[in-house]
């Protein structure tokens, strides 16, 4: 009996904290020519993050993007991450020139970029011309 009232004590407190969690956020993936391509023709609305591991700026751009994409009107974002040390053909295609570039798309257009931004602001309004 003790351990069914454990079970069921289990139960109740992951569901409340999953019930705390965001509903929806946006979808992280790694950066794929053919996954990107695939989205674009979707129309989807699409936020491509070049970072660089060693970049402090792109380690302070990513807790902004991460909390960002948590809220519910980023819920259809796709987020492609771009190693701008392995990936330097990717990089050259996306016709970036450094790390900490943030490129928003709506389908195959361009909506807008920043290079070097850390101001949650205008990050904010760059991922909304993607939506």
């Amino acid at each position: 009996m003790v351990r069914l009232r454990s079970l069921f004590l289990a139960v109740v407190v992951t569901a409340a904290f999953l019930g705390s969690l965001p509903a929806s956020a946006a979808e992280w993936k790694p950066f794929d020519p053919a996954a990107f391509a695939a989205a674009q023709k979707e129309g989807k609305s699409i936020l491509v993050d070049i970072f660089a591991a060693w970049c402090p700026v792109c380690r302070a751009q990513n807790p902004i993007l991460v909390q960002l994409t948590r809220e519910p009107k980023y819920k259809d974002l796709v987020v492609f991450k771009v190693d701008f040390d392995t990936q330097t053909d990717d990089v050259r295609a996306l016709k970036a020139q450094a790390q900490s570039t943030l490129i928003a798309f709506k389908g195959e257009t361009e909506k807008g970029r920043s290079v070097g931004d850390t101001n949650k602001d205008s990050i904010a309004e760059l991922l909304d011309k993607a939506l």
